[in-house]
């Protein structure tokens, strides 16, 4: 079945296109996320050869990265299987599976995209949707997913998509999260900052440190040394938590939802850095908003001041290490030179500020 989402009835029936769908966005120069869903405790399935039962294989394509977000968010949420959630650009250089059960179409619905459709065995096809609200926005967002929801379990004939929770939703003990970018100095620094913080503020950390992949599990017996921070690094999917420091892996991605949960993808970081603390800090403020804390701390290059406007204007907070008081100044500086820097100092300054604004 092919059909508008934002149609009452069906505009296209069995495998054949009989009328188009379309929601024409501009493109926009954001990277691909290429996600896995988590195992979650119900998977819904789908028929396989032989009657064999496999998890629901889902393909979203969306021009902006705030829909990619929410549609990733969703379907991790339903127990599918994600193959990709790409913009359209970049949708003829993924290799895809033969089959798709489910396409999700955010994106001008041309005979071009018709084309890499029908060039693959497909079940359904979604076209058109409400632009989704920021994550943050907890009831305009969760109104948002419930009606992709509903649509989905319509469409799938699933009705235990909207009738239970596909997962139990963690439990939040955190106001804020308080991201931090390191690299070359950050050890130091970073200690510094979390000797000078309490853990039993509701807040939780969240680290993109450019470190050796060999080395990087010798991290946390740095940072919680003479301090109360739990610290790890992230090696599956896991939940934030006050009091407790998550670093990124060095290889693969991750990505933040809406409840404070972090997946762990298949995807390996792109570009010069790993991770990447520019992407991984729009990810987050994308996701929470003004409840983001972002604190650049030092290292060489300019990783981490690539999507500081965008950052601002989802109203989350950017702060610097005062540069000198660096190992390595570059990497503050440059956020500091971008104008968008809201407050620098040293370590212990920085957590003192973030202490008074959260106590």
């Amino acid at each position: 079945m092919i059909n508008s989402a934002n149609s009452e009835e069906p505009n296209f029936q069995g495998n054949s296109f009989q009328e188009r769908g379309c929601n024409d966005q501009s493109s926009q120069n954001q990277s691909s996320e290429q996600l896995q869903a988590p195992e979650q405790s119900a998977q819904p399935l789908a028929t396989g050869e032989a009657g064999s039962k496999r998890r629901i294989k889902v393909v979203a394509i969306a021009e902006s990265q705030q829909q990619r977000h929410a549609f990733i968010d969703t379907i991790n949420a339903c127990g599918f299987e994600l193959i990709d959630c790409i913009p359209k650009r970049v949708l003829r250089e993924k290799d895809l599976p033969d089959k798709v059960d489910l396409w999700l179409i955010d994106s001008l619905y041309d005979q071009e995209l018709i084309d890499i459709i029908e060039s693959h065995q497909f079940d359904n096809v979604l076209v058109g949707f409400n632009e989704a609200p920021y994550s943050n926005e907890s009831n305009k967002y969760a109104k948002w997913q419930r009606k992709l929801k509903r649509r989905l379990a319509e469409t799938l004939n699933m009705p235990e998509l909207v009738e239970k929770k596909i997962y139990d939703k963690p439990l939040r003990n955190w106001r804020y999260v308080v991201f931090l970018g390191a690299s070359m100095g950050g050890p130091t620094a970073v200690k510094e900052f979390l000797d000078n913080i309490s853990p039993d503020l509701p807040i939780c950390i969240l680290l993109a440190h450019h470190f050796s992949s060999n080395m990087v599990d010798t991290l946390p017996k740095i940072l919680n040394r003479h301090n109360n921070w739990r610290c790890q690094v992230i090696d599956t999917t896991q939940s934030l938590q006050a009091g407790t420091c998550l670093i990124a892996p060095i290889e693969h991605q991750i990505i933040c939802d809406s409840h404070g949960r972090i997946f762990l993808t298949e995807a390996l970081w792109e570009g010069n850095y790993r991770p990447s603390i520019s992407k991984l800090l729009l990810n987050t403020s994308e996701v929470y908003g003004d409840e983001l804390i972002g604190i650049i701390f030092s290292g060489m290059g300019n990783d981490g001041s690539l999507y500081l406007e965008q950052v601002r204007k989802n109203h989350s907070y950017i702060w610097a290490q005062d540069p000198a008081s660096c190992t390595s100044p570059n990497q503050p500086q440059a956020v500091i030179d971008s104008g968008f820097c809201q407050f620098h100092g040293t370590p212990k300054q920085l957590a003192d500020e973030l202490t008074s604004m959260v106590s």
